[in-house]
């Protein structure tokens, strides 16, 4: 691969709108080198059916070997969760932590998210007719829930957002990123050790318990999937909020359409998972062996990044890519990933988001942006899409 024709990702205009590259590239070259963070090259694949066929490829393996520049001890804590390992390693830590993040766990959830939801609402509502709502709404909401169902003090959603915005923001946060992940890593030790000696009727307590006949987590497995679900049970979310009311506010007629039907709102959250995803690409996966896709013969060895916000908008998937279309019946996107890896938090994610753009839109009938749509600033990173802020206002125009 020759660095002089690898496109680079961490260009900040590629990230401020990065769909007009993914359209040229899924054009010209679907399965493309490009550089990564500190010019580490990978190959991007940015068509759906490639994309979707890479997802559950076998030879793409999660395992990193080596890649981390975390010390040893830290890198393991935060690297024996599922997203981070391969069959038959990946099974058996799934059907560990499924026996406790159950369905029925995520639906009994419902009351306290609308009463989170409307006590965030009415607080908003109390202040100044302008604010933004990544932190007045989107963030609180998910993190409080995410640390009601851990059982995690929600006094500590500050650090972990700081935390999180590190871990998360690749090369953006380079020197904080040692010290982030240490701070994580100790804190979650605490809180397990707390537990233990005092267990609970939560998640957290659960997963110390849980066990699958002589089989359980082991301690690194123990804080790397708290962490999992702190971040992932968290971010995702954020985005879809964020992202989502950015794209109904951009274009009001939108958010009054939604208003006067909320009947599409299940077919709306699920085209804003599709237009703006709120993760970009899946965590990056590594060839066994040499892998053809899109016609390009990837070597082994190779780091892999799956372009998820790009397979979203392929032409030859979706009718009308480029349109936001709020009753999108047919709507097979990549937001939530496919095949083994697919997003085990996905239910309480689209829960949440039911929950709070139906809040919203009745709280706030005339809400609109407080800022031009082409001013908002978009977080750095090539994992997650998502807002700074989103600065709206309910004051007459």
């Amino acid at each position: 691969m020759s660095q002089s024709v690898a496109d680079d990702l961490m260009d900040p205009q590629f990230h401020a709108n990065p769909h007009p590259s993914y359209a040229t590239w899924r054009r010209e070259g679907p399965v493309r080198p490009v550089l990564l963070a500190g010019g580490a090259e990978a190959w991007l694949v940015t068509r759906y059916d490639d994309a979707r066929k890479a997802l559950s490829d076998p030879r793409l393996s999660k395992v990193r070997g080596g890649l981390s520049t975390l010390q040893g001890d830290i890198d393991q804590a935060l690297s024996s969760h599922m997203l981070a390992v391969d069959p038959p390693d990946h099974t058996r830590l799934r059907r560990l932590v499924s026996t406790a993040f159950t369905v029925r766990r995520i639906e009994a959830l419902r009351p306290r998210i609308t009463e989170i939801t409307n006590s965030l609402l009415e607080s908003a509502a109390a202040g100044p007719s302008s604010f933004d709502l990544i932190d007045a709404f989107a963030f609180p909401l998910p993190i409080q829930v995410i640390c009601e169902l851990l059982g995690i003090p929600a006094d500590d959603r500050d650090d972990f957002r700081t935390w999180s915005n590190v871990i998360v923001g690749g090369v953006a946060y380079k020197d904080e990123f040692p010290g982030a992940a240490t701070a994580m890593v100790a804190y979650i030790r605490a809180l397990l050790a707390a537990r233990r000696t005092d267990p609970g009727d939560d998640l957290l307590s659960g997963l110390i318990e849980v066990r699958d006949s002589a089989d359980r987590l082991s301690e690194h497995e123990l804080i790397s999937m708290v962490f999992l679900l702190l971040i992932a049970g968290h971010e995702t979310t954020v985005n879809l909020i964020g992202n989502g009311t950015c794209l109904l506010l951009s274009d009001r007629s939108r958010w009054e359409r939604l208003r006067a039907d909320p009947t599409l709102l299940p077919t709306a959250i699920e085209e804003f998972l599709r237009y703006e995803a709120p993760v970009e690409t899946a965590t990056f996966r590594i060839t066994t062996e040499e892998v053809m896709l899109g016609g390009q013969r990837i070597p082994p060895r190779s780091m892999v990044v799956i372009g998820l916000l790009s397979a979203n908008h392929d032409e030859d998937r979706f009718p009308d890519p480029a349109e936001l279309r709020l009753d999108r019946a047919q709507n097979p996107h990549l937001a939530f990933g496919h095949g083994i890896h697919y997003c085990l938090g996905a239910p309480l994610a689209r829960l949440e988001a039911q929950i709070a753009f139906g809040a919203l839109l009745e709280r706030f009938p005339s809400l609109r942006l407080a800022v031009p749509a082409s001013s908002l600033a978009w977080r750095p990173g090539l994992l997650l899409r998502g807002l700074f802020t989103l600065p709206v206002t309910t004051a007459p125009e």
